[in-house]
């Protein structure tokens, strides 16, 4: 298993086998420069440099002198990665990008590390997606390359752009407004560098991008295709949307919708005499089950199924023994005279999203189907019956609960 933690002046991971071993990890920093440095096991509460995680390093969780611990040693809530179930899900979706003959850009917000990152990419370090300039900047400093900062880019990024461009092979940027492809025109590149720019792509998620029926996303590729300073490198659709889908055939009809009309601005694109390299999609639920109409595309940039969770579940990406994380906490109290437990792990340590969508409450119990996570205060979490009455025998106080979140990318 994985444990991680977030606190100081980065985040830390540390690999932790069902059977108790462990060895040291790293993972790329959140609350600003950043990047782990220290063994972290625990999530908690108290504030440092503006985020809300404590934390605790290994020596003082009384680890052993060769690094391994125990599970049960923990101190909890803590995030818990099954390894051997990440790499099957990494090299699942690899093989399925090969057998469309698309390429695999892995996006890698949910995780934020080295190791994962390594089985995202069969061990290339090459093709990559990241959603802000400090992962950017962590992975290549880890010796990864072609790299996509996958966030709409504005003049304030372009120093960091600049160096990123300067010491990768292939660095990317992603651009949907005027204001963006003019800085990129009115800046001169590294020396022997080109700004290389994808164009994000509106296809129905309403985040982002350039509406696809809109004559702006030609306008735009036109004007970087014409500067002899930028490489127009193709276009990019993140289909956000199919987490709406209430059933699997939704998420086919997002993923099909999104296709036709990207090619349909692809089309109109090379019809004004410019290349379009790549033409890429993305969203776990909707690679998820490759269908023949994605042979069309170049590039598929999927990230939650590194881990995947319950939402991925109930969409039908996954099933419930595929999920690689959890959230593992432990019982603080009893009261009968409501039927109810306490744990350790309220909304600091496990999101609220799903609350009213499983009879579990907003999450799932594993191994425990009648448990109910009801409501949570910022440290605890209250746990009913879904149905009937609870033994609280059955849970002694101090004893683990293990948690499968409804989301996962927000553990970072």
């Amino acid at each position: 298993m994985l444990a991680t933690q977030s606190g100081g002046t980065g985040t830390q991971v540390n690999n932790t086998q069902w059977d108790g071993t462990s060895s040291s990890g790293r993972q790329a920093g959140k609350d600003g420069e950043g990047v782990c440095r220290r063994l972290i096991t625990d999530i908690g509460t108290n504030k440092k440099a503006g985020i809300s995680r404590h934390y605790c390093t290994a020596w003082e969780m009384g680890s052993h002198e060769d690094g391994t611990r125990r599970v049960a040693d923990l101190f909890t809530p803590a995030f818990l990665v099954d390894f051997d179930k990440v790499r099957v899900n990494c090299t699942k979706t690899l093989a399925q990008c090969t057998e469309l003959g698309v390429t695999l850009r892995a996006q890698t917000k949910t995780h934020k590390t080295i190791e994962g990152a390594v089985l995202q990419t069969g061990g290339t370090r090459r093709g990559l997606v990241t959603s802000t300039l400090q992962e950017a900047e962590f992975y290549a400093d880890s010796g990864f390359d072609d790299i996509l900062f996958g966030f709409p880019f504005i003049p304030y990024h372009m120093p960091r752009a600049a160096q990123l461009t300067r010491r990768l092979e292939k660095f990317y940027v992603m651009v949907d407004s005027r204001v963006a492809v003019d800085v990129l025109v009115a800046n001169t590149p590294p020396s022997g560098k080109t700004w290389s720019a994808f164009l994000a792509v509106n296809c129905g998620y309403n985040r982002e991008g350039v509406w696809w029926e809109a004559s702006e996303g030609e306008e735009l590729a036109c004007l970087m295709d014409k500067s002899l300073s930028v490489t127009f490198s193709g276009v990019y659709v993140h289909c956000g949307n199919s987490y709406g889908a209430s059933q699997p055939r939704d998420i086919e009809q997002v993923r099909e919708k999104t296709v036709e009309r990207l090619l349909h601005l692809v089309g109109r694109i090379k019809a004004r005499g410019v290349a379009c390299p790549v033409v890429g999609i993305g969203s776990t639920p909707t690679c998820s089950h490759p269908t023949p109409s994605m042979r069309q595309l170049t590039e598929l940039h999927p990230g939650n199924y590194i881990f995947y969770d319950v939402q991925q579940m109930t969409l039908g990406s996954c099933k419930e023994d595929d999920i690689a994380c959890c959230v593992v906490t432990r019982v603080i109290g009893h009261y009968p005279d409501r039927n109810q437990l306490l744990i350790d792990c309220g909304f600091s340590a496990l999101t609220k999203q799903g609350t009213g969508q499983l009879p579990s409450g907003c999450c799932i119990f594993r191994g425990q189907p009648n448990l109910k996570l009801d409501k949570m205060t910022q440290e605890i979490g209250y746990v009913d019956a879904v149905k009937g009455c609870l033994n609280l025998e059955d849970f002694p106080i101090g004893c683990m609960l293990f948690i499968l979140p409804w989301h996962v990318s927000i553990y970072r």
